[in-house]
């Protein structure tokens, strides 16, 4: 398993964490955990619930999104959010109460077994930059996601490039 996860890390971490991957090894709760159905079937209905979870919950804000979509037992690896369903709601209570005008433009999505990946500029208002974002979400085998990393960075007036950081 850890084999297969550094596999996925090394290419997920090539297109879009810029080989990062180190830092994200998994922890022994995720080898412990019951793993996805094999198949690229499910990893096109983690892809999907993964974007259906994204749109109700950062821009609808519908808070109870999280029941559909999270396991209560859901390991959090941002530093600013704990462990656990009931804990991610709380604090994106507040996050949407501070700013309810927030919302996410997916542009990258890629899904591989258990695992699904999304690059998302995320804005607060009109006039905010906003963030760029990766999150990595892992599921179980129902289809709910019991694991989250992320990156985030926030988007520069220009780049050294000229290329946006989405298109």
């Amino acid at each position: 398993m850890a084999l297969y996860r550094l596999a996925i890390c090394a290419s997920l971490g090539a297109a879009l964490l810029g080989g990062g991957c180190a830092s994200i090894a998994p922890s022994q709760r995720v080898a412990q955990s019951a793993p996805a159905a094999p198949g690229a079937a499910s990893a096109q209905r983690n892809k999907q619930r993964a974007l259906d979870f994204y749109e109700a919950f950062f821009n609808q804000h519908d808070l109870s999104a999280a029941t559909r979509y999270i396991a209560p037992g859901y390991i959090q690896h941002n530093p600013r959010v704990a462990d656990g369903r009931d804990a991610f709601v709380a604090a994106f209570t507040k996050v949407f109460a501070a700013t309810p005008h927030r919302h996410s433009t997916i542009y990258q999505t890629i899904a591989e077994g258990d695992l699904v990946a999304l690059h998302v500029h995320t804005v607060t208002g009109a006039q905010d930059p906003g963030m760029a974002i990766v999150d990595l979400f892992r599921f179980d085998a129902a289809g709910m996601i019991v694991e989250h990393w992320d990156v985030m960075q926030p988007v520069p007036d220009k780049t050294a490039s000229g290329h946006s950081m989405f298109d």
